[in-house]
């Protein structure tokens, strides 16, 4: 099997030389991977969760911390979504959220709503939707946002939520379900229910649904694990009104559900400071991952030892001058039946802090207080772990691989001219020690071939290979 890696990186002076790359070493074709990076070399991660209530991180506890630092337990928001067909002048609840576009805020000559769902509602309240909107210059324009308390309705409140010139992408259905969160946060609501001006096509409902769902679940998440007061989340319902009903429709949402609590998870991982999060507490978190879907999923943690006896030398290089251990982490997800027609690799970078080493991160804009964030693969990874794990898809095997550690320095460290050997027997020369993402992907991406997978996707170079 052979993997080719495409890169990009911030910096045009960067320079990323690969020969070749196989999963089976050969001693007659070793070849040089050269790095040499720019002091300022970025890479943008972006993670942008089902979830148990008052859930901690795991309890292994890095020197750092004394056993002082420990984060807070924190309720998750847990709402319960529901597909109704119900009048809106009828709904009660907390906040009857609208969603409207630009042109839904029309007018005629008499300063009344055209829009049907407007008009009703304006209708019920003697006109002071319109009048109300008109003085909160509330257009429908996309970020605009207005909450009022008006007599008539079921509902104690009316939320205005503008959708721009048109809403026809699952973003702007997912910033919608954002702005309702918000607006439930502020408000302290327990329950809220979502309808738009503007019908969707039958096509298109289980999709902006779906969105909807998922940017409210997202948008109600505050992570203040390490603060020392939290806000319980309020909202305990959503109802979403005019998108139809069945059991298709409460599956699309219970997805959307599922995969915003692994995002959600995803997050909590890479928010967690250094001195707590250690490559042996990021394997505990994925140890608790297969032990919670413990029907499909296990989990093989390799300690340092264990990589050695894998030569493991490009990976084990930047974990060398650690005091905290390096873990290899290997979750695989199997379908407790059927045949398994697709295996796929996920493989993230695991840098729970990056100094740089002994091209230490300095000067302006080098940003190493934001270095416990070169884990952000791993996290994207083990939130997909968790999603896939709630969702359970049939028919696909799915490997999870991360090889953590943390780049530091010390008298064991690796130096710059120093020449590695990665697990396929291929030769590293790093000029570069702050290349430490690549390296320690060297070997993870080596070890997600040899599990006879059909594809390996590589967060860090965002891209999907062959194998």
């Amino acid at each position: 099997m052979a993997v080719t890696l495409v890169t990009s990186v911030a910096s045009s002076s960067a320079r990323f030389h690969l020969r070749s790359f196989s999963s089976s070493p050969s001693p007659l074709s070793s070849s040089f991977l050269r790095f040499q990076l720019p002091p300022r070399f970025r890479l943008a991660l972006a993670v942008t969760p089902l979830y148990h209530s008052s859930r901690a991180m795991a309890h292994t506890l890095a020197q750092a911390t004394l056993g002082l630092t420990q984060a807070n337990s924190i309720d998750h928001p847990k709402v319960t979504f529901a597909a109704k067909d119900v009048d809106v002048t009828d709904w009660k609840g907390d906040i009857l959220a609208v969603g409207v576009t630009e042109k839904d805020m029309a007018k005629d000559v008499n300063s009344k709503f055209q829009n049907p769902i407007l008009s009703k509602l304006d209708a019920h309240l003697g006109g002071l939707l319109a009048d109300v909107s008109s003085e909160e210059d509330f257009s429908g324009k996309p970020g605009q946002s207005t909450v009022l308390r008006l007599p008539g309705l079921g509902s104690k409140r009316v939320g205005l939520i503008g959708l721009g010139k048109s809403a026809s992408s699952p973003s702007a259905f997912q910033s919608l379900g954002e702005a309702v969160a918000a607006a439930a946060k502020a408000s302290q609501a327990s329950s809220v229910a979502v309808v738009l001006a503007s019908s969707e096509s039958n096509e298109s409902k289980l999709t902006s649904a779906s969105a909807i769902a998922s940017g409210t679940v997202l948008g109600l998440f505050e992570d203040s694990r390490y603060k020392s007061e939290s806000k319980k989340p309020s909202l305990k319902s959503v109802d979403i009104i005019g998108f139809g009903t069945g059991p298709e429709l409460e599956k699309k949402l219970k997805y959307a559900e599922d995969v915003s609590y692994g995002v959600i998870f995803g997050r909590e991982l890479v928010n967690s400071p250094a001195n707590v999060l250690t490559p042996a507490v990021l394997a505990e978190e994925a140890s608790n991952l297969a032990s919670m879907y413990s029907d499909v999923m296990t989990a093989n943690i390799l300690n340092e030892e264990q990589c050695k006896e894998l030569k493991m030398g490009s990976y084990l290089a930047v974990a060398a001058a650690s005091a905290n251990p390096p873990r290899f982490i290997h979750l695989v997800y199997k379908p407790s039946s059927g045949p398994v027609k697709t295996k796929l690799a996920l493989v993230g970078k695991g840098l729970t802090f990056d100094s740089g080493g002994y091209n230490i991160k300095t000067g302006p804009g080098c940003l190493i207080e934001l270095m416990k964030f070169d884990m952000g693969g791993s996290a994207a990874v083990l939130g997909a772990a968790k999603a896939i794990g709630q969702i359970k898809p049939p028919g696909v095997e799915v490997h999870f691989i991360v090889a953590a550690c943390e780049n530091m320095i010390s008298g064991t460290g690796m130096r710059p001219g120093d020449v590695l050997t990665a697990s396929n027997g291929k030769t590293i020369e790093v000029n570069n020690t702050d290349a430490e993402g690549r390296l320690t992907l060297a070997d993870a991406l080596v070890y997600a071939c040899n599990q006879g997978v059909d594809k390996v996707l590589s967060e860090i170079f965002c891209s999907v290979v062959d194998t």
